[in-house]
């Protein structure tokens, strides 16, 4: 029995603007069927649930991006979490990695609410998007070089419609593998010291939009 999964809908509320652009490149990203290992994952993940979700309805497919389509500010993480990403259907929303950026988002200025709960919950971000590399979440949070690869002209096509784009703060240690595969990632300005093309955490990422904002 093939496991029940979220509509394919709200890509107005993940981008926050009718008829943008990144409308259409969500619904390619959601529709993506490049990576069988990870597709079979995601779907397996949905239907089987953890207990703590049990009464829910997992999202289930590729996680597309989040944010303002004119953003000045670009966070990428490496890929959706198990049961974060892969069930809410929104970047660092419901789990442990969103309930430390998203409040820092909302101290700088960028957020609209401190607390990411569900894709429906309001949550309006001013001057961000939010992606990964990876769109599917990983088994054991580990996606192979391949499977990267096959992600990566999603976020080429992101970039080249970020044309404010001035600052990136990329989290975790994936970044400079991600650069390799998308040239289209200018220079990145990794912690809260100014130093570049260095690995940032979420505690340098928000320093550094702090001072952007």
């Amino acid at each position: 029995m093939p496991p029940e999964l979220a509509t394919q809908s709200g890509f107005e509320a993940l981008n926050q603007r009718a008829g943008s652009p990144f409308d259409a490149l969500n619904q390619r990203v959601v529709a993506c069927e490049r990576c069988p290992r990870l597709r079979a994952y995601c779907a397996e993940v949905a239907r089987k649930r953890r207990r703590a979700y049990r009464d829910e309805t997992y999202w289930g497919r590729p996680v597309p991006s989040f944010g303002d389509p004119a953003a000045r500010v670009l966070l990428l993480g490496l890929a959706p979490g198990a049961h974060g990403s892969n069930r809410t259907g929104r970047p660092f929303t419901g789990d442990g990695s969103g309930d430390f950026l998203y409040p820092a988002l909302y101290e700088a200025g960028f957020a609209s609410q401190p607390a990411a709960r569900s894709r429906d919950d309001g949550m309006q971000l001013r001057d961000v998007l939010i992606t990964s590399v990876g769109r599917c979440a990983p088994p054991d949070n580990k996606p192979t070089p391949a499977e990267l690869a096959n992600c990566a002209s999603w976020l080429d096509e992101e970039i080249a419609l970020l044309t404010r784009l001035p600052l990136q703060a990329l989290l975790g240690a994936i970044w400079l593998y991600q650069r390799t595969l998308s040239p289209a990632l200018p220079a990145v300005f990794g912690s809260a010291c100014g130093c570049r093309f260095s690995p940032t955490c979420s505690h340098y990422a928000a320093e550094a939009l702090r001072r952007e904002r």
